[in-house]
Order: C-alpha cells, then sequence, then structure tokens
C-alpha cells in the first residue's frame, strides 16, 4: 500500500493497519521471559557439573576420613564421661552409705543396752513402761533412717543375715530354722549392719 493510498483510508482504518504491522508487548514480554529461564536452565545445568583433578579428589578424601575419625572420637569420649559420671555417682552413693552405716552401728549397742536395762523390771513396773518407750523411740528414729530389724525367729535359716552360734536338736522345729534369738540383726536397704545371732535347729 502507498503512502497516498494510506492517506486516503480513513483515521480508524489506519490505526488498525498499524497495530496489525506492530508485535504486542504481552507477547515480547513472554518471549522474553522464556529466553531467560532458558538461560538460568543452562546456567543451572552448568553448575552442577564441575571438573576436579585427582589430587583434589584425594584431598576430599582425606577429609572426610578426618571427619570420621573425629566424629568416631567424638562418641567414644562421650561414653567415656557417661561411664565417669555414673561411676562416681554410685561411689558418692556407696560412700554415704558407708559413713551412714558407721555411724549408727554404735547405736545399735545402746540399744541392746536398753533391752538388758528392760529386762530388770517387773512388767507393772513404771520405770519399765518409760524404758519401753525411749525403746520404741529408738527403733522409731532408726526406721526414718531406713534401719530395719532382721527377721529371725522362726524364719528359715540365712547364712547372708544370720549368724549360727549354736545348733540344737529339735523335732517341734523344722530343719535348718532359728528357733531362739541371743542378739537382733539390722539391715539398711540391701547393707547388712549386723547379723542376728541366732540358735538353729537340725
Amino acid at each position: 500500500m502507498s503512502e497516498m493510498e494510506k492517506k486516503d483510508l480513513p483515521q480508524e482504518d489506519a490505526v488498525n493497519t498499524a497495530a496489525e504491522s506492530e508485535t504486542p508487548p504481552a507477547q515480547e514480554a513472554a518471549a522474553a521471559e522464556a529466553s531467560d529461564e532458558k538461560a538460568a536452565a543452562k546456567e543451572a545445568k552448568a553448575e552442577d557439573t564441575f571438573t576436579v583433578t585427582r589430587e583434589q579428589m584425594e584431598q576430599m578424601e582425606q577429609l572426610a576420613k578426618t571427619v570420621s575419625e573425629s566424629g568416631d572420637k567424638y562418641l567414644r569420649l562421650a561414653a567415656e564421661y557417661d561411664n565417669y559420671r555414673k561411676r562416681t555417682a554410685k561411689e558418692k552413693e556407696s560412700t554415704y552409705d558407708n559413713a551412714k552405716a558407721d555411724t549408727i552401728k554404735p547405736f545399735l549397742d545402746v540399744y541392746d543396752n536398753l533391752l538388758r536395762g528392760l529386762e530388770q523390771f517387773d512388767p507393772a513396773d513404771p520405770h519399765r513402761q518409760g524404758m519401753e518407750l525411749i525403746c520404741k523411740q529408738l527403733v522409731d528414729v532408726l526406721a526414718k533412717l531406713g534401719v530395719e530389724e532382721i527377721p529371725a525367729e522362726n524364719q528359715p535359716f540365712d547364712p547372708e543375715r544370720h549368724n549360727a552360734v549354736m545348733h540344737v536338736d529339735d523335732e517341734n522345729a523344722g530343719e535348718n530354722t532359728v528357733v531362739e534369738v541371743f542378739q537382733k540383726g539390722f539391715i539398711m536397704g540391701e547393707k547388712v549392719l549386723r547379723f542376728s545371732m541366732v540358735k538353729v535347729a537340725n
């Protein structure tokens, strides 16, 4: 179409012709964006692939080995520390229990003497009643400290808790049964403070 013909066209037709000859801006933007995405994909692909020398590979393997050894050393150290902590706590508890037991043992002799003194009074004597209250108070204090009397009379003989100082033939008692207690024994938890001194039937 010649310039003369374009001039002769109405103004509206001229606008339409110009629009047909130009590319819409939206299409240009989409084309540019697609081009950018392709470029970015190429760059990413280029970043994913790289080349290393043999020396660099050996260095990386050495570093990986060092990291693995350091991790193993750390785990061993953590396990050793945990064992040390448990062992120390157990030793501390054992030391406390031993000191507690050493403190309580002399009071057991006092308890024996109170029982002997108790036997010197008649059952109706008011002094006996006072002595019984003192004995009960001492037993309560020992109980609060975790000390208990070892059951012995009419019980099967237990060499880990009873000390047999006499044997007797007794048809009325079962074999290897404690028939008499000469001195009461005491236990604190699993620790025997004093063995029961007993007579055992054969």
